[in-house]
């Protein structure tokens, strides 16, 4: 079908290819993942706008021995292609495929496992640094978006690389915010003099025959200066004084200059940052034109590019928590909301469309998301910060520092907690409960459907102080009408039983109290008996009056949590227990302690018990005396 790509299994298989045949095949690279991810979604846009990069890449560099580092993994897709995993790709982020992000233990040409942001530079320099150790002689590069490049982590980075002496290149891909201004001609002479061979041999041997000193460091300010007052416009002074040597930018889907760039930047050592700018979607017109959407898009047409609707069986959470939030800033000045980076995808777009002066979207940096939400709160705002459950991992000790240590009214929404899908282990919003549940002063809770969503968002307004923490799934919510309830104030701490029965409580929390009620009528159906079920509703505090009462009236309790089973409320209700002596008997159902790799929700639910028919499995077992 591909006159080029079909002979590639491997980087090596375009070493020889000329210029013209290597954009043959940055074509049919393009053509093919259109047409693998219009069947099977995937991260469209970011690949599409780097396949050039990608077959520069590894046309210059001796990959896998070389390491290409990727940031978050998004723009990835061609180094998969290319790099023995053609046939792969099609079953890309299904079961037993291939991951949607670089994974060391899938190819030895993914030098580091990637899918959250801003680690690339780090990585690439402890790699480095590794291969000067042991003297192998391996090149290091990482690729880092414009958008990664606001988290605090890659600073950290470039700030350590460049006060050494690594031999690194940080590829900054620059395909959404302008960070500088083409020079034109003076431009393209310091770029071309910059890379000479000639220049870099003879400015080295300068260099050391100076030696340290004085005249040495004068030179080297009347250089800075001079090439500062150069470069300034194009933003690479703040790189020049980090220590890096800056180059660019420059048309990053010109296949014959990045080949040209990346040959001469390769062989100058120390600290070296090139600027690429490159267009998101780039070769497919759906995707350029509308680069936000065609991040992610979905199925859709190859042909036309028509995305093909998906039809929700009720209301997201995320659409819930979007027209709630937008509810609370209307009845509360005093409301604003915060979000890294994550807008449309955790539903704050509507209150930046409608009050953009209270919404804040402050990049890829969820730590300060979290201590700029504590500054609000000191600054007596309500603010609402949306983190995905898995990236608020990075702002643990925001949370606790600057949110709980002082007692700060911050309500923190973790949307995407639990099992994500096909994302896999990268994402999956497993550790929250686990992870938070020993801080002081926080409240920690979770909805079992829309209304309790609306109503946690509501008591989380109404709270005192502390970071108040509502979990909540990707996805759809159990289709109940949120939209004409009124709203009611929980109190932190109380839970609530949905079902009378006997013998057996099941205490869950989240929206898998809803598949415990599914499994217990079941087993009423069948049996004519049926368990207590309990819903929770908040892991701390929790409502210790359900306990004292399960603890009197069951001989059982089976526990359910779409979190770590270790930590979470498993570990708080065996706690509560275990100084007594009438302690019942306690089975937990939650997610074990390992990484759960890709598949459907669905699927991934099943696999740790959490469906229907798991639960009813195991409370057959339980209610046997």
């Amino acid at each position: 079908m591909y006159s080029i790509l079909d002979k590639v299994n491997t980087p090596q298989d375009i070493k020889g290819l000329s210029i013209k045949e290597l954009e043959t095949l940055c074509a049919e690279i393009r053509d093919y993942m259109v047409q693998c991810t219009s069947k099977n979604p995937g991260h469209l846009g970011s690949s599409l706008g780097c396949v050039e990069l990608i077959v520069a890449l590894h046309f210059i560099y001796n990959t896998p021995k070389d390491k290409i580092v990727f940031d978050v993994g998004h723009q990835a897709y061609a180094h998969k292609i290319i790099t023995g995993r053609k046939e792969a790709f099609k079953k890309l982020r299904k079961k037993e495929g291939i991951s949607g992000f670089p994974k060391m233990e899938e190819s030895p040409y993914d030098a580091f496992g990637t899918g959250h942001s801003s680690t690339s530079i780090s990585a690439a320099l402890g790699l480095a640094e590794a291969a000067k150790i042991q003297k192998t002689g391996s090149k290091a590069v990482a690729v880092i978006g414009d958008g990664a490049l606001t988290g605090g982590l890659a600073w950290e980075g470039l700030n350590n690389a460049g006060s050494s002496k690594a031999d690194i290149l940080v590829i900054l891909n620059d395909n959404n915010i302008s960070i500088d201004n083409n020079l034109g001609a003076i431009h393209n002479y310091l770029l071309k003099i910059t890379t000479d061979p000639t220049y870099n041999k003879v400015k080295k041997h300068v260099w050391n025959a100076l030696g340290e000193g004085g005249l040495r460091n004068w030179i080297q300010k009347r250089v800075t200066d001079t090439k500062s007052n150069l470069v300034r416009e194009s933003g690479g002074a703040v790189f020049e004084s980090l220590g890096f040597r800056y180059f660019g930018p420059i048309d990053g889907n010109d296949l014959p200059q990045l080949i040209n760039i990346l040959g001469k930047l390769r062989d100058i050592s120390g600290p070296r940052i090139l600027h690429i700018h490159t267009t998101k979607g780039k070769g497919y017109a759906p995707a350029e034109a509308d680069p936000t959407v065609w991040h992610a898009p979905g199925k859709f047409d190859p042909e036309t590019g028509e995305r093909i609707k998906t039809a929700y069986p009720a209301d997201r959470y995320q659409d819930v928590f979007g027209e709630v939030l937008l509810e609370l800033a209307k009845m509360d000045e005093k409301v604003v909301g915060i979000t890294p980076a994550m807008a449309s995808g955790c539903g704050m777009s509507l209150l930046e469309k409608e009050m953009p002066e209270r919404f804040f979207d402050v990049g890829i940096e969820e730590e300060h998301a979290v201590t700029f939400s504590a500054g609000l709160a000191a600054g007596g705002m309500r603010p609402f910060c949306n983190i995905y459950s898995s990236f608020s991992q990075r702002a643990y000790d925001q949370i606790i520092h600057d949110v709980a240590l002082q007692n700060l009214p911050v309500v923190l929404c973790f949307d995407r907690a639990g099992l994500v899908g096909e994302d896999g282990a990268t994402h999956h919003g497993c550790f929250d409960m686990a992870a938070y549940r020993s801080i002081p002063n926080a409240t920690i809770s979770s909805p079992r459907n829309e209304i309790e969503l609306k109503n946690l968002m509501y008591t989380g307004l109404r709270s005192k102080g502390g970071p108040f923490i509502i979990r909540y799934p990707r996805g759809c919510g159990e289709g109940v009408d949120w939209r004409h309830a009124e709203y009611t104030e929980y109190l932190p701490g109380e839970g609530e039983r949905l079902l009378d029965g006997k013998e057996v409580a099941i205490l869950a929390i989240g929206h898998v109290a809803n598949r415990a009620v599914e499994a217990a009528r079941k087993y009423q159906s069948e049996h004519g008996k049926s368990p207590a079920v309990f819903d929770m509703r908040f892991l701390k505090p929790i409502d210790t009056k359900i306990l004292e009462e399960v603890g009197k009236n069951f001989r059982a309790v089976m526990t359910i949590e779409d979190g770590s089973l270790k930590g979470g409320l498993f570990s708080s209700v065996s706690e509560f227990f275990a100084s007594r002596t009438d302690s019942p008997i306690i089975k937990g159902i939650g997610i074990p302690d390992k990484f759960i790799e890709q598949d459907t929700q669905k699927a991934e639910r099943a696999e740790c018990g959490l469906d229907t028919e798991s639960i009813l499995t195991l409370l057959e077992l339980m209610m046997k005396k």
